[in-house]
């Protein structure tokens, strides 16, 4: 598959996760792009129950998605990730469903860990606004349910 565009990539995975949350009985809103923490609006058709939606979406073969420091302070238990992997045009995408509480914590701690470890040359890491999310073990894979809770 050829790979798209940074701007692409974003966009298909917003629809695709909107399309995943309308089958599963959800009204989905993607918001306008002018929003930086929140791509989906989402309510329940069966409990009521309103959500906002972050979505980060890749296309490289590692299941890492970069973030910004803000992923540190901003969560609530009505606000999710829901991290993207591109595969084959004609395949499936996966979706890791992610509390954003977990993933400020997530990030905090991969961040800090990452200060406090040399380099390959010795040197300390310099701090920045960069920060990564993984899920190389999947255990956010597919986890839908933790939506509904």
């Amino acid at each position: 598959m050829d790979k798209l565009s940074a701007g692409l990539t974003g966009i298909a995975g917003e629809y695709f996760v909107a399309a995943e949350l309308s089958r599963r009985g959800w009204m989905a809103s993607i918001t306008l792009r002018n929003n930086d923490s929140i791509d989906i609006h989402a309510s329940s058709l069966v409990n009521e129950r309103l959500l906002s939606i972050q979505v980060k979406t890749t296309q490289v073969k590692a299941r890492r998605w970069p973030l910004n420091v803000k992923a540190e302070q901003r969560y609530s238990d009505n606000h999710f990730y829901v991290f993207v992997h591109l595969k084959e045009l004609v395949q499936r995408p996966d979706y890791f469903i992610v509390p954003s509480e977990v993933v400020a914590r997530t990030v905090r701690e991969t961040h800090q860990l990452w200060l406090d470890t040399l380099g390959r040359k010795g040197q300390a890491h310099n701090d920045s606004a960069m920060r990564v999310f993984t899920d190389m073990d999947g255990i956010f894979l597919e986890r839908w349910d933790l939506l509904d809770l």
